[in-house]
């Protein structure tokens, strides 16, 4: 403990040169415990932050190690895919091909059950290439090139997906044609280096020599064929392959196959044209190949017709002229020929396709995932049935055609802003959409284009469509598991509805999906919005019906309210009602009749949930919500995870709630998205595999975990929803799990998408919930009960795991306090000056060591760490430096230390006063420009004044400490205090966007100003009057108890030690130690309330109709004013710097009147004195507000500030939209002008 020896010699010392009014002089009585209070308490509250710290590094390094030991990140990039993508089929068969032990002993051949598997992973495969089409994140030839075949009995070789095999083939040609040796061993090994090069040039041979068998009607043709191969295949054997062939023609004979193969693609509209052209090309072919490929060609053309004695001519005009021009239209075919012109014409690399970023995540995550550990896969018959359910109250279903037009301030639309931010996807579907195949209609350009801007937002369209691919996997999973042999090689696509046995399976795959699952979504005013005559209402019951007419599977739940006559008297009476999708309308399926309105009783979102659980069926529930998404490689690893249920954990304990990952898919849109997008991944990856796995401390953390649904129905449910006390129902759920013996696993090899808030008020308020939530659970008798009933260690990992990490933030906060408030008493008392006099004292650096450990947590880097690992264990190390570096320069320590303030001050609050409530955050694409004055009634209590009150401190000890300042060390925490003062007051600036044009802050101003002089709050809303906000704002007051108005009076006290300090340090004073020098500054603070009140009774007294008068007074007390100062300069030695000291000393003071008037509210409203302090509150906000916005003005001013901003806050392709846009705003202007 550095700090023992210096804290004995200061309880030793005798200090009495005081530079205040000591109460208590003599040291020997008191032991200087002033001094021994101030140095100790911040040191105090460190240690409460070192675990939680120590905690982090620790649990960041196992979760690492854990990650790694489940396989996670060994995919991490497309060329690693590549490098293992033989071994994916296998895998694939291994985890998702039920009962492989058991089919590998019936079928005694390895060759046909391995044909097989790879023809099922195929059917997987594919239809996942085929989703992300749909989905627009690949393109068509993308698509082509990542396709896998389905099987081919023409084929010796595995038929890997041509994006494996681009640009093999022309580099064969290469190397055959320009090998110089004789010897065909040479050549061939060059060939067998690559195993994809090998498998390319073994198929492309094959896979044409059926096409033209098929294409050829006549037997002596195709009998040519076959002895040419016959020929090729010989002289391989024996090596012979190069002296028999030359290599020089192959070439000539690439660029015919090019074009025969084009050919064969392209449609036509006259038949014997076409077939005309079809022969010429195929007719040389065969003349490049017998004349100048092959040595013997010729001999084998004479071998196959020995007595025809026609003419060269006769001959070539006669051969090849029977071919099969119906095999152009069949399907499998056909598909064989565009794969053989993909591994002929591709001649680029194919290493960077897919091209999208979203794709290249989700194609290498399904595969690694097949590497991990996870249950085999039962049958579909044999799988637990599951439900999902979503809540949903009024947020945005689908964009209507006004929205996606609608501009904002700087003329920017929704979809403007998401073309630029995704080009590929905005380019593939306009291509899909006029694709002729697909039979889009024009009529439906709107619409469509609706569905692909919701479907990047986080609307509930998105999370329907993303849940139904779980029906689409049961389907495709049916088929794989009772389709015969021939019908799974030919494809799950290629089913004929007119065939009998094809329409069965396809029904019974139907039918069996319906019954193992079910998904509810919970509109609670689903009812309510169908009478509505309001347009964005009507808009939403539309949008839902449209779904549930889309997708026939879908139920809707929601709350009827109804009036009926009961005992000839009207009551209203509530209903739980399910709906489907009839033919055009929707149809109920059942009604139930409840007690009472459910929402009234408790939270509205759980209880959306709990009413709709009885509609839900199966032994499993997952819970989404309205802003998640799922895709259909994912939906396909269900039943696996089903299958968790029935694994021992533990002991012989069931799971009764499984944990699963999730991806944010809202990273791309700003810097505070990949902020936010990052710190939530860290959390729901490495922070949720801690805690499952060692430290047995996993909760229910929100959607989408899976439910034990027998387990929890029988035991309360899955969502408490107490007012108030159950904000954070999610987690509570966990709880009650847990307490009633349930058990929480994670699993890492499925995910499910997640929306987060994206703009800075949005994840203000986000935080401000959980904040509050926390603090509630600090309070509730849960935690209570699991504290009493974990053992030790189980206890401890529980804390700092939920409500400790927020206690631990506010405590970073108050060590804040404590430090400056005791340096603040050291310095204005003296005894800082006296005591580093001591040698030893001087040299000691045990606080600034011990708040070092506070600048780790303010920053921010509690949350980093686990970040960096995790992108490190998945997207590899030298990626994670780069993006922690990344993540700096655009500020993210500035964002971190801003949101530590937002969990302080909410979590305290709530555990002073409780009373938390939710605070709906909001959706939307963050495009627009928040105004000051809604920035400062979001932030006013939460930073800016805590902001400021920093920066009086700091100035203070600035001012009256400077020459004692001496180690390195201490620079830097004071540094990192003036950091966090930054960062509290300007950070909702610098992240707003155009938060520093010139045009948006003078208009800023003007609203400002608007707001703060609209007078009379009664009635008015917050945006619209200040009183309004200010009486708001003292909500929590009026409904804490004695308890928390005492308390809020006890911490108000705290400003006055600024004016009892600093009056002994003013010029005027004289050096004076007497008490009548704090009286006399009470006259003056009285004297300037005095003043005050008379300006205020005045403006009410005088008011309009009496302005002369009124402007008698203000003229009166202004020379009143200014010849008492002129009296206390020139008589009394007053000085400049006890002008600006006494601001320093009385504006703390007045603050504090205002603090303690709204605790004691009532009485001063009886003593008619509380429209004074509103008055003082009033000056006070203003006063505030102009020294907020000062800065903002001065750097609007330059106009680079504002495109620093912009670059900062977007990625290059919006920042370049963004001047696009004001540069065609600027030219209607002009041109109507």
């Amino acid at each position: 403990m550095p700090l023992v020896e210096p804290t004995r010699l200061i309880m030793g010392m005798t200090v009495r040169n005081y530079e205040w009014h000591e109460f208590f002089p003599n040291a020997n009585v008191t032991h200087n415990i002033g001094v021994v209070i101030a140095i100790w308490a911040p040191i105090l509250l460190v240690y409460f932050m070192d675990a939680q710290i120590w905690y982090a590094i620790f649990s960041t390094i196992i979760g690492g190690i854990y990650g790694a030991f489940n396989h996670l990140g060994e995919i991490r990039t497309l060329w690693m895919l590549r490098s293992r993508f033989e071994s994916v089929p296998s895998a694939f068969s291994k985890r998702l091909v039920p009962g492989l032990k058991e089919q590998s002993k019936r079928d005694h051949s390895d060759d046909t059950l391995v044909r097989k598997n790879i023809a099922k992973f195929s059917q997987v495969w594919n239809e996942f290439i085929f989703s992300m089409r749909m989905e627009d994140l690949i393109s068509n030839r993308e698509r082509d090139l990542l396709l896998v075949p389905y099987s081919s009995s023409d084929v010796s070789v595995v038929q890997w997906p041509p994006f494996l095999l681009a640009s093999k083939i022309p580099i064969a040609l290469d190397m055959a044609k320009d090998f110089k040796g004789k010897d065909d061993e040479d050549l061939f090994k060059k060939i067998k280096s690559d195993d994809y090069m090998l498998s390319a040039v073994i198929e492309c041979y094959e896979t044409l020599r059926a096409i033209l068998i098929n294409l050829l009607e006549s037997d002596w043709e195709k009998k040519i064929i076959s002895q040419i191969c016959d020929e090729v295949d010989e002289s391989i054997l024996q090596q012979r392959f190069l002296s028999e062939f030359r290599m020089t023609g192959l070439p000539g004979l690439n660029d015919k196959l090019e074009k025969f193969l084009n050919l064969l693609l392209s449609d036509f509209q006259d038949i014997k044209l076409y077939k005309a052209q079809i022969i010429n090309i195929l007719q040389d072919i065969m003349e490049i190949i017998t004349h100048d490929v092959m040595y013997n060609g010729p001999e084998i053309l004479e071998k196959a017709h020995p007595y025809q004695l026609e003419t060269e001519n006769d001959k070539k005009e006669q051969r090849f002229e029977k071919i099969s021009i119906h095999l152009t239209q069949d399907r499998a075919w056909r598909e064989k020929v565009v794969r053989l012109h993909l591994l002929i014409t591709v001649k680029e690399s194919a290493i960077n396709v897919p091209m999208n970023l979203e794709a290249r995540r989700r194609i290498t995550f399904f595969a690694n995932s097949l590497f991990m550990n996870m249950p085999s896969a039962p049958k579909v018959r044999n799988m637990l049935s599951f439900s999902v359910l979503t809540p949903y109250y009024k947020e945005e279903v689908l964009y209507s055609e006004e929205e996606l037009n609608k501009e904002n301030e700087d003329g920017i639309t929704i979809l403007f802003y998401l073309q630029k931010i995704y080009p590929e996807e905005w380019k593939n579907f306009e291509d899909r959409i006029s694709d002729p195949k697909l039979g889009y209609a024009s009529k439906d350009r709107i619409e469509l284009i609706r569905q692909w801007v919701s479907y990047r937002g986080q609307t509930l369209s998105r999370t329907v469509r993303g849940m139904m691919y779980y029906r689409e996997a049961l389907e495709l999973q049916y088929f794989l598991d009772f389709a015969g042999d021939n019908d799974i090689y030919d494809g799950y696509r290629t089913l004929d509805m007119n065939y009998a046995a094809h329409k069965i399976l396809r029904e019974s795959a139907q039918a069996l999906a319906d019954l193992k699952f079910t998904y509810v979504v919970s509109c609670q005013i689903y009812g309510a919005q169908k009478k509505s005559s309001d347009i964005r209402e009507r808009s939403c019951y539309l949008n839902i019906l449209n779904l549930m007419l889309t997708y026939p599977s879908l139920r809707v739940a929601y709350i009827d309210e109804r009036e009926e006559k009961i005992n000839e008297k009207s009551q209203k009476v509530y209903y739980s009602v399910l709906v489907k999708g009839g033919d055009k309308f929707d149809e109920e399926i059942y009604r139930i009749k409840l007690p009472g309105p459910p929402t009234e009783i408790g939270e509205g979102k759980p209880e959306n949930q709990n009413h709709a659980i009885i509609f839900t069926r199966g032994e499993a529930l997952q819970t989404i919500d309205m802003n998640q998404d799922n895709y259909f490689e994912e939906a396909f690893k269900m039943r696996n995870v089903l299958e968790e249920f029935l694994r021992s954990h533990h002991g012989q304990r069931h799971p009764t709630i499984l944990g699963l990952r999730e991806h944010i898919f809202t990273g791309s849109v700003s810097s505070l998205a990949w902020f936010m997008s990052n710190q939530e991944t860290s959390f729901v990856t490495i922070g949720q595999r801690i805690l499952a796995n060692p430290l047995r401390v996993r909760f229910h953390y929100g959607h989408p975990d899976i439910f034990d649904r027998i387990f929890h129905i029988t035991r309360g449910g899955i969502s408490k929803a107490s007012r108030i006390i159950n904000l954070s129902e999610d987690i509570f759920s966990g709880y009650n799990s847990t307490l009633r013996g349930g058990f929480v696993t994670h699993h890492e090899y499925i995910q499910v998408g997640k929306g987060r808030d994206v703009g800075m008020n949005q994840i203000s308020l986000f935080e401000a919930k959980v904040a509050n939530g926390n603090g509630e659970q600090t309070l509730s008798r849960d935690v209570y009960r699991l504290g009493r009933r974990f053992d030790f260690y189980r206890m401890l990992s529980f804390y700092f795991t939920t409500v400790g990490f927020y206690f631990s933030s506010m405590v970073t906060v108050l060590t804040v306090y404590l430090f400056l408030y005791g340096r603040l008493y050291m310095v204005l008392s003296g005894l800082e000056r006296r005591i580093l006099e001591d040698p030893t004292v001087r040299q000691s650096k045990g606080l600034e060591a011990a708040l070092a450990t506070q600048s780790v947590f303010q920053l921010g880097l509690l949350l980093v760490l686990p970040m960096v690992m995790e992108i490190g264990l998945e997207r590899g190390f030298r990626t994670a430096v780069g993006d922690f570096i990344i993540m700096q320069l655009q500020l993210a320590s500035v964002f971190f230390s801003f949101q530590l303030g937002t969990k302080a001050h909410y979590y305290g609050r709530t555990i002073l006063h409780g009373g938390s409530k939710y605070r709906a955050t909001g959706r939307g694409f963050v495009v627009f420009h928040a105004k000051f004055a809604d920035n400062y009634r979001m932030y006013s209590r939460s930073h800016f004044v805590k902001g400021l009150e920093l920066v009086v401190l700091l100035v203070v000890y600035e001012v009256y400490g400077e020459s004692y300042h001496s180690s390195t060390l201490y620079f830097f925490i004071t540094l990192s205090m003036w950091f966090l003062v930054g960062s509290w007051l300007f950070a909702p600036f610098v992240f707003n966007p155009s938060g520093f044009e010139w045009q948006k802050t003078v208009d800023d101003w003007t609203d400002w100003n608007r707001w703060m002089g609209n007078r009379g709050g009664i009635g008015l809303a917050t945006d619209r009057s200040w009183e309004s906000w200010w009486d708001g704002e003292q909500e929590h007051l009026k409904f804490t108890n004695i308890r928390g108005r005492v308390f809020e009076i006890i911490l108000a006290l705290r400003f006055f030690i600024y004016q009892y300090g600093i009056v002994y340090h003013l010029d005027i004073a004289h050096g004076s130690r007497s008490i009548l020098v704090y009286g006399l500054s009470w006259f003056v603070m009285a004297t300037a309330l005095l003043v005050l009140k008379m300006v205020s009774v005045g403006r009410r007294r005088f008011g309009t109709d009496l302005q002369l008068m009124f402007r008698i007074l203000k003229a009166l007390l202004f020379l009143g004013f200014v010849s008492v100062m002129t009296v206390l300069f020139v008589v009394c030695g007053l000085t400049l710097s006890d002008l600006f000291a006494s601001v320093l000393a009385f504006m703390p003071t007045g603050w504090a009147f205002v603090l303690i008037g709204q605790a004691c509210r009532p009485a001063l409203k009886g003593i008619g004195f509380w429209d004074s302090i509103m008055e003082l509150a009033r000056a006070y906000e203003c006063v505030m507000g102009l020294v907020i916005f000062m800065p903002i003005v001065i750097l609007s001013w330059f106009p680079f500030v504002s495109e620093f901003q912009t670059r900062l806050l977007f990625n290059q392709a919006f920042s370049r939209g963004l001047q696009i846009s004001m540069i065609l705003a600027g030219k209607k202007e002009t041109s109507s002008n």
